[in-house]
């Protein structure tokens, strides 16, 4: 009797091993997706997903990293706390993006989109490849402070992640590696290109009068750093922002040249009416003001300022408000209600 319900068991043991390497056999291999350049833009200067092929398994599991909180070292900090969905994936109303344990950095958060054609990251381009520009903001003692050793342990915990990187990368196994793959996949997407402008360019639309005068003043005041579609060049300017409280000198901590004084990256003007505020430390607030550091707030005689700003912007009130008509043409509000990019659960900004 005995020996018989021993070979039952391993009847029955044997049988759910066979069913399960079925299931592993059987299973879904990731569904790729195709990353479609928009009609009329230029291909991206690299291609970020040639190494890590984009799915909708790596797509989804980089979702969910992103509004995760559990990332960050007091688990109120996630990646969407200072690159809100609604703002373009800016900090909306923030100069500041917020840190763990109520910190500030010393930075706004930049906008994220369109990021397939950047060749590097951050206000001073300190990061050069999107799968580790993550990094930073995770191991940063004033971002989310925490460590890829305590992020990985808290992933390992859950088989909820457990199940999503094997489904996105076919065997099981966490790693920092797969994590920034993931992340990269999520954020990589996340493409802007149906505003009212992009509309105009298909032929969908007309612009109105005003739209198209302050399009007209854009190509000519505005265009040699902010250039179509993407509407920044990825350059490196001194706009004229001085230095501030926190000595931040920009590009030149990276490069050590004192010709890098006090220059930013271009940042696009795609989205800029939800992306307030403005500049790399967010020291102005509103839109108008940037327009009227532009007109009047240079201080032209700068050794180091950019030289395609040493004669100003010179603008009428009227030619301003035109401007403005064509910048708010910019505005992709199907990029920031897109179901498929925001939280899948009830987000809540807690700063």
């Amino acid at each position: 009797m005995k020996r018989n319900l021993k070979i039952l068991i391993l009847a029955g043991i044997l049988f759910i091993c066979l069913g399960m390497n079925l299931l592993i056999e059987n299973a879904s291999p990731p569904q790729p997706i195709e990353f479609k350049i928009p009609k009329g833009w230029p291909k991206p200067p690299t291609d970020i997903f040639v190494k890590n092929k984009l799915t909708e398994q790596g797509f989804q599991l980089g979702k969910k990293l992103f509004y995760d909180a559990r990332l960050s070292k007091d688990g109120e900090i996630s990646c969407a706390s200072c690159h809100q969905y609604f703002a373009a994936f800016s900090t909306f109303e923030h100069d500041l993006s917020h840190g763990v344990n109520n910190s500030f950095t010393n930075r706004n958060a930049p906008a994220l989109f369109n990021l397939a054609w950047k060749t590097s990251f951050h206000w001073d381009g300190g990061v050069n490849h999107i799968e580790v520009q993550a990094l930073n903001p995770l191991l940063a003692p004033n971002e989310m402070g925490e460590t890829l050793e305590g992020v990985l342990r808290k992933l390992k915990k859950d088989s909820s992640y457990r199940r999503l990187f094997k489904d996105a990368f076919v065997t099981e196994g966490i790693s920092s590696q797969r994590m920034l793959k993931a992340l990269a996949q999520f954020t990589g997407s996340l493409l802007s290109a149906n505003s009212r402008y992009d509309k105009m360019k298909r032929g969908e639309i007309q612009f109105t009068a005003a739209e198209q005068k302050g399009y007209a003043l854009y190509q000519l005041h505005c265009s040699g750093c902010h250039t179509e579609p993407l509407f920044t060049d990825e350059s490196f300017r001194n706009n004229g922002i001085g230095l501030n409280r926190f000595k931040d000198v920009g590009r030149m901590d990276i490069t050590h040249l004192s010709s890098d004084s006090l220059k930013f990256k271009v940042p696009s003007l795609r989205n800029v009416q939800l992306s307030p505020p403005y500049m790399h430390d967010g020291s102005i607030g509103y839109i108008t003001k940037v327009l009227e550091h532009y007109r009047t707030g240079i201080d032209t005689t700068s050794a180091i300022l950019d030289p395609l700003l040493k004669k100003k912007i010179h603008l009428t009130d009227r030619q301003r408000d035109e401007l403005l008509y064509f910048l708010f043409a910019l505005t992709d509000t199907s990029f920031t209600k897109s179901k498929r990019f925001g939280p899948d659960e009830k987000y809540i900004f807690k700063h």
